[in-house]
This record gives C-alpha cells, sequence and structure tokens, in this order.
C-alpha cells in the first residue's frame, strides 16, 4: 500500500509543481515568462562566471588521476581497508568521489558490470554515490560563483561529511544485506 502511493507520489511530483509554480505566479500577478527569462539570463552570466573555475578543477582531477597519485593513494590503504570488509573495488569510488561525480559515475558503472548490481560491492558502490557529493566541484563552483576567496572550515567539513557517508554506507550495507 506505502509503495504504492510512494510509486504515485514520484509519478507525478513534477508534472504537478511544473503546473503549479506558473498558476502561484499567474495568481500573485507575476510575469512568470519575463522572470523565467531573466533568471535564465543569470544562470547564463553565472555559468561564464564559474568556468574558469570548472576548468582549473577538471585539470586537477586530470592531473591527479593520470599521474598515478590516485593509484598511490588506493595503494596505501587497500590492505587496511580489506581487512575490515570493505571491497577493493570501493576504495578508488570512496578517493575519487569528492573530486569527480562523473569519474565516480563512470566507476560505479564499472564496479555494477564487473561485479554485478546485487553484489556486495555493487550495493556499496551505488549506497556512496548517492550518500556522498563532490566536495571539492561544490566548492569550486559555488564559492566561485560568489567570489569567496578563502572557504576556512568547508573543505574539511565537506571531507569530513563524505568520510561518514563512506562508513555509514560500508555499517549501513553490511547490516541489511549481511556480510
Amino acid at each position: 500500500m506505502f509503495g504504492e502511493f510512494c510509486n504515485i507520489v514520484s509519478q507525478w511530483a513534477v508534472p504537478v509543481i511544473l503546473l503549479i509554480i506558473p498558476v502561484v505566479g499567474l495568481l500573485r500577478r507575476v510575469k512568470v515568462y519575463e522572470s523565467f527569462v531573466e533568471g535564465a539570463a543569470e544562470g547564463f552570466t553565472t555559468a561564464i562566471r564559474i568556468m574558469p573555475f570548472l576548468i582549473a578543477m577538471m585539470v586537477a582531477v586530470g592531473i591527479f588521476r593520470g599521474s598515478g597519485a590516485l593509484d598511490e593513494c588506493i595503494a596505501v590503504v587497500q590492505p587496511v581497508l580489506s581487512k575490515v570488509g570493505i571491497p577493493a573495488e570501493l576504495i578508488p569510488l570512496a578517493v575519487l568521489r569528492p573530486l569527480s561525480g562523473t569519474g565516480a559515475l563512470g566507476m560505479t558503472s564499472e564496479i555494477l558490470s564487473s561485479e554485478g548490481p546485487d553484489s556486495m560491492a555493487g550495493r556499496m558502490a551505488s549506497t556512496l554515490l548517492g550518500s556522498t557529493d563532490t566536495t571539492l566541484y561544490i566548492l569550486t563552483v559555488y564559492f566561485g560563483a560568489i567570489g569567496i576567496r578563502n572557504p576556512r572550515y568547508s573543505l574539511m567539513v565537506g571531507l569530513t561529511g563524505d568520510l561518514t557517508g563512506f562508513i555509514a554506507t560500508v555499517c549501513v550495507c553490511k547490516l541489511i544485506f549481511g556480510g
């Protein structure tokens, strides 16, 4: 019963929101189309302003992967993590996820193809992808967009959140799926 309700809500959520927004705008006498175009223009301006930060981040991630530093990081932590039951396939994903969403998605696809979606590694990879974020990308884009030069504790907090998501992924998957 609850599953059916969730399915219906998820199917109708976006169409209903897309209908409600213009209706509320019209009721409030807002020029909906003009407001949309104005917002799109601001979005385009923001995209151009953050482009150098995005390019710098992509180059840094490429250098990190291409230089072999990612492989070295993995080699250092792999023996310890494998002793506590963390699949070796998950380690590169955990290291790459804060750096690159696209790279992490590609790595998750590789894990799902090689290990299978119902394997422990596949389940953990999927859960990790959903419970962590691209911290460095977010800091680059958002702080670059509004001109923040000193992020203070943001990096530490973001990476701590990613580590917490990794630990929670392992614990919850082991608890739910066994192993």
